[in-house]
């Protein structure tokens, strides 16, 4: 790869011992990544073809530069190869940071950047559509591989009819709001505290256009760190009353209640997802880390679907019929103190 990069390297940059790629910790995809001992320093991905849409990336990290998001910018790619020289936006991510009194101006800056992803132009050609299949396909990994892989149980036909049932209401919610560019993992792992007080964004490979309260839920709702109820409404309701007079439908009036609710169903669905894609990344992936971040995803499925009677008969079999595997399983603890 080094050879390669050196084709690639901007002007302004000393090439220092470029022989030294430094490894970094990977995410939950087939990425790995290394950063360059150059000054300033660059990031160097390995991202083979096969498993990953390189073209896309670049496509997607463009359109968001453009519209004034701080993705890294690309210096080379070799979409054969599977390689890419990107600039690099530093350590800084923001879960280390996040603490009662960092959180307000944090997550400001956060919500501002997020309105510049949302007013992204949403190009289906960039940003194909988070349609009713996309949302059905994320959720059929919930009863694969937590339920069916993960805790061994196997679901009779009245459960997968409740399960359809379940899923189709967070499919209408999903689909009855707005349609925003959607960066769709926008959390504190992917967010980055630039030294000018910008917010660095990464892992956008898979942005889509979907529901505005998508990436709002992955940050307020965020899978590795929990915040008070009231500071995630307070939050949430600001972000989302501003959002529709951009988004809404003429400017209609809309209440708190339609927005919250919205904003509810759409962590429901997200994290019902993310009970399936955690279990697969250790069941198929051996990435056992993932496990520990169970316990607070099932706490947001569950507080939404205990104090909501669409979900009643959801809640009831998820704690009579999972709870007990659940609680068996060596990652558990108890999940309403999860985050605390």
């Amino acid at each position: 790869m080094g050879a390669w990069i050196e084709q690639f390297l901007p002007a302004s940059v000393d090439d220092g011992q470029l022989a030294d790629l430094a490894p970094l910790a990977g995410d939950a995809g087939f990425r790995c990544y290394y950063r360059l001992n150059t000054s300033p320093s660059l990031i160097g991905v390995l991202a083979p073809p096969e498993h990953e849409n390189n073209p896309a990336f670049v496509a997607k990290g463009l359109a968001l530069r453009k519209a004034g998001v701080h993705v890294p910018q690309i210096h080379g790619v070799d979409f054969s190869r599977g390689f890419l020289l990107l600039e690099d936006l530093g350590d800084d991510l923001f879960l280390p940071l996040l603490n009662p009194g960092s959180v307000d101006g944090m997550y400001g800056a956060a919500e501002k950047t997020l309105h510049a992803i949302q007013q992204t132009p949403a190009d289906p050609t960039i940003f194909p559509d988070y349609s009713e299949t996309l949302l059905r396909n994320e959720m059929a990994l919930f009863p694969e591989w937590f339920v069916g892989k993960l805790l061994g149980l196997e679901l009779d036909s009245g459960e997968v009819q409740l399960l359809e049932e379940t899923f189709a209401c967070l499919v209408s919610s999903a689909l009855a709001q707005p349609q925003v560019v959607v960066h769709r993992d926008y959390h504190s792992r992917n967010l980055l505290l630039m030294a000018d007080g910008a917010v660095g964004v990464v892992d956008f490979q898979d942005a889509v256009t979907g529901p505005f309260t998508y990436d709002l839920v992955s940050l307020l709702k965020d899978c590795y760190i929990r915040w008070p109820t009231a500071l995630v409404r307070e939050r949430a309701l600001g972000f989302l009353r501003e959002a529709w007079r951009h988004h809404g439908e003429g400017g209609d009036q809309i209440s708190d209640d339609r927005l919250l609710g919205w904003f509810d169903l759409m962590g429901l669905q997200r994290h019902i997802k993310v009970l399936g894609i955690f279990a697969r990344l250790w069941l198929r992936d051996g990435k056992s880390r993932y496990l520990d971040d169970l316990p607070l995803v099932l706490r947001y499925t569950l507080e939404v679907t205990q104090h909501n009677k669409e979900f009643e008969h959801f809640n009831q079999w998820f704690n009579e019929r999972l709870l007990p595997a659940i609680v068996r399983q060596p990652w558990y603890r108890p999940w309403q103190q999860a985050g605390d």
